[in-house]
């Protein structure tokens, strides 16, 4: 995986407590703080918006600490007994917990609805939370919050009240009501991984039994029924074949590397049933993936639950034309998805993401161009440590209409940039369109360099930009920072190019709205801000004397005019 360094020393405060937005996720229609994000089949309620007798904590913005990692950078923090009681927005039947508790601790959480107890206990645990990568300069221990499930038993309606009680102190972050269907039915002339051999109590070993229903299926549909699955290896050798569950929540697939393959002959369908892993840290040297390598071309990804392993998809060799649509991807170590270099054609659109340990979403062109590859419609949440959107280097790329929330350390909301981490790789070119993202509390101290990096990020890191880099309808709130940087993050000075920046809405960049640190230029047009923090513009390249950076203002600009004057000392969030 990728490693983070840049040799630039200025004094910076480094933490700041701001307000939050209090943004709540519904879908399938947005909230009118996020109107740009995936049409996610559940409603996010915070946990400090509903009736709580413990007590809340945040808002902060300090690297480590247990509240700037959650939602809102708040949350509320139960004792033994205490409660949090959320009132439903819509029809559910199923929650989903995003929770901390303290390292090396487990223990539960009753379930009440409207007053009762159900009986139903969700299980909270430390392991895969206090995840070090001490490699990683400027990293602390974060991932401090996982995500746990249950399915209540009973269709509630809209007004109807769900409490959740602990067995020992934690901390609640945000709860996901949804209203699961039911269990699908096997599809006609599929075989089932079940008549192969597998066993769906979860506690046999059914790695064999998938091979087989995947060596008889070929050209046709695996069939895995609801239950729970142990895979205690890879799967290889996937090509031309669909593998098809009853739905997520109903058919569990238990592996930490599910399918590791370097190359394949493509066609393959993973869809609608869940991986769930035990991976408690992250090694880069080993493929803890739900998949590392390649399904090959025309090859696709839907409806999956994917939890607790290194990377839900590290992506290298021919995947082209891909699409990864409608997926959940929780509590990784590393990347949720990285598309490693060579991919061509690849839609990556309507997912949800939570709580990964490096980029959310990646493409990196290591040893060939990604090239007309889109990340769209994605909803972005808690990446604790890099960017919510990366792209290092390609061809021809797109990121649109994709919601980022909360990014929280070495990070900014969306990355364009020439960081190269290896050899050979293939800086950016063609048009890079950014177009119609909205990015809330986005943007963090990196300690590395010393001061803090914009929601929007342009980087010349290992070489200037060429590319013609389009950023158009970006509407970006509560920044800790800046809205927009322009940076060579090696600090070589090297030209931030060829940007155009047409439409935005900037509310609350508690630095400033333009954070220029490189030679080169960007024409700016309709960006309106309101309640910017210290100025409008900081325009210091680095080195000094490196050269300079020009704003070109082409009308329809407002709210960000006046400047910061003094480069020796960085402007102070407000």
């Amino acid at each position: 995986m990728k490693k983070r360094v840049r040799n630039i020393s200025v004094a910076i405060a480094t933490s700041v407590a701001v307000g939050a937005t209090g943004l709540v996720l519904v879908a399938p229609t947005a909230s009118a703080a996020a109107t740009a994000d995936a049409s996610l089949p559940f409603t996010s309620v915070e946990a400090e918006s509903a009736t709580t007798n413990g007590g809340k904590i945040g808002p902060d913005y300090t690297q480590g600490s247990l509240a700037s990692e959650a939602s809102g950078r708040q949350a509320v923090q139960l004792g033994a007994g205490q409660s949090v009681e959320f009132t439903l927005p819509r029809a559910a039947n199923a929650v989903n917990v995003s929770y901390n508790v303290g390292n090396g601790q487990s223990g539960s959480l009753a379930v009440y609805v409207n007053g009762q107890d159900t009986g139903k206990k969700i299980a909270l645990t430390s392991k895969y939370s206090y995840v070090d990568t001490s490699w990683i300069v400027g990293a602390k221990t974060h991932h401090l919050f996982d995500n746990a499930r249950l399915l209540l038993g009973q269709n509630l309606p809209a007004g109807a009240k769900v409490k959740l009680v602990p067995s020992i102190q934690a901390t609640i972050d945000v709860a996901d009501f949804e209203q699961v269907a039911g269990a699908a039915t096997a599809p006609a002339g599929s075989v089932s991984v079940v008549s192969k051999g597998a066993d769906p109590s979860g506690n046999g070993d059914s790695t064999q039994a998938f091979r087989d229903a995947i060596s008889a299926a070929r050209g046709g549909t695996v069939w895995i029924p609801p239950g729970d699955y142990k895979l205690t290896s890879s799967l290889s050798g996937v090509e031309n074949v669909q593998l098809k569950g009853a739905g997520s929540w109903y058919s569990v697939v238990h592996s930490s590397s599910f399918i590791n393959q370097s190359g394949s002959a493509g066609k393959v369908g993973l869809h609608d049933f869940a991986v769930i892993g035990e991976v408690t840290e992250r090694v880069d040297s080993s493929p803890d993936n739900f998949v590392n390598g390649s399904l090959g071309p025309n090859s696709s990804v839907s409806g999956m639950w994917i939890q607790h392993l290194k990377c839900g998809l590290w992506l290298t060799g021919d995947n082209d034309n891909l699409v990864v649509e409608n997926n959940r991807i929780l509590d990784t170590t590393a990347d949720g998805l990285n598309l490693n270099g060579g991919a061509h054609n690849v839609q990556v659109r309507g997912n949800f993401l939570r709580n990964q340990g490096d980029d959310s979403l990646a493409m990196w062109s290591l040893n060939s161009p990604d090239t007309g590859s889109t990340f769209s419609n994605n909803t972005i949440s808690q990446p604790n440590l890099a960017n919510g959107i990366a792209i290092y280097g390609g061809t021809d790329i797109t990121v649109k209409d994709n919601l980022v929330q909360d990014t929280n350390a070495l990070g900014s909301g969306i990355a364009i940039s020439n960081q190269k981490f290896a050899d050979p790789f293939s800086p950016l070119a063609g048009t890079i369109t950014v177009s119609g993202n909205t990015l809330v509390r986005t943007g963090a101290i990196n300690p590395n360099w010393g001061h803090p990096m914009g929601a929007l990020r342009v980087d010349a890191y290992d070489s200037a930009i060429g590319a013609t880099v389009n950023i158009t309808n970006t509407t970006i709130t509560d920044s800790p920072y800046s809205a927009f940087e322009f940076v060579s993050g090696s600090g070589t000075g090297k030209a931030v190019q060829n940007v155009n920046i047409d439409g935005a809405t900037i509310n609350k960049a508690r630095t400033v709205v333009v954070q220029a640190e490189t030679p080169g230029s960007a024409k700016i047009s309709n960006v309106k801000a309101s309640a910017a923090g210290a100025a409008g513009i900081y325009n210091c390249p680095f080195p000094s004397g490196s050269g300079t950076f020009t704003v070109n203002d082409a009308g329809g600009n407002s709210g960000w005019t006046a400047k910061w004057n003094d480069c020796n000392t960085w402007p102070q969030p407000k």
